[in-house]
């Protein structure tokens, strides 16, 4: 090995122990102080927050729709409301709200969940940031005039309950993708459309949220299909108006 060799290995073998002393306490350092987590190197979508930094200030105890991991919100949807107003996802933040799909000429489920969401309405007549969106799933039938005599009917007061409408394509990906809420087109079924009698629990920052099963399990949706004055059906299923009472509530304070 040449002398030339020997001098090049000694420099960088200078150059490291320079590195050592200098560096290496000050890395140390910042592990200790929590500047530097194994957890920092990881790529991490910042653009939507986790189930886990969502359950640290779930003060309500309710599950979040989990996707990939990852909390679901409400998609962006705009459409009319019964006033002929335009209404979005985003005049909903700061609210918590309860999602229905109905359409005014339903002869059978839909008058049922719109009494049960009356009670509901009454329930929470006093707090300014509850509502209700029911979306049609017959906009060609249903236009804003027609949403308000309905609203009219049903004796609506909050002014956060709206009625809406739009284009027929839209409300439908809404229904079966954004809240995973069947609706479709049946002309073997009575009224020609099958939907889901379920309501959906969106809270302040536009999350479906929930409570658990008996085996920790999300429920998802809560059933509109049964008067919290019946209780049990005939099937022996039981009403569920009253825990989303509870739910709404809980969520209110959050």
């Amino acid at each position: 090995m040449s002398k030339k060799s020997n001098y090049s290995y000694v420099g960088i073998a200078f150059i490291m122990l320079v590195f050592g002393i200098i560096f290496i306490p000050k890395i140390i350092n910042r592990i200790s102080e929590g500047d530097i987590v194994r957890d920092g190197i990881r790529s991490q979508d910042v653009t939507k927050p986790s189930i886990e930094k969502n359950t640290k200030k779930n003060k309500s105890g309710l599950s979040y729709l989990e996707i990939n991991g990852q909390p679901k919100m409400v998609p962006e949807f705009s459409f009319t409301n019964q006033y002929g107003k335009t209404v979005t996802n985003k005049d909903y933040l700061g609210k918590v709200y309860v999602v229905e799909f109905f359409f005014t000429t339903c002869p059978t489920i839909c008058p049922i969940m719109n009494r049960n969401l009356v009670e509901v309405q009454d329930q929470f007549e006093n707090f300014d940031n509850f509502g209700i969106a029911s979306f049609t799933i017959t906009p060609d039938i249903d236009t804003p005039e027609v949403l308000k005599d309905y609203a009219d009917k049903y004796n609506i007061t909050n002014p956060n309950w709206n009625f809406l409408t739009g284009e027929e394509k839209a409300i439908y990906k809404l229904a079966n993708e954004g809240f995973n809420l069947y609706t479709a087109k049946d002309d073997s079924v009575e009224g020609g459309f099958e939907h889901s009698g379920n309501f959906a629990l969106i809270d302040k920052e536009g999350y479906i949220r929930s409570r658990k099963d008996n085996f920790g399990n999300p429920l998802i949706f809560y059933n509109g299909l049964i008067p919290e004055a019946v209780g049990v059906d005939e099937d022996g299923i039981s009403q569920e108006i009253t825990i989303l009472k509870e739910d709404i509530a809980k969520l209110l304070k959050e």
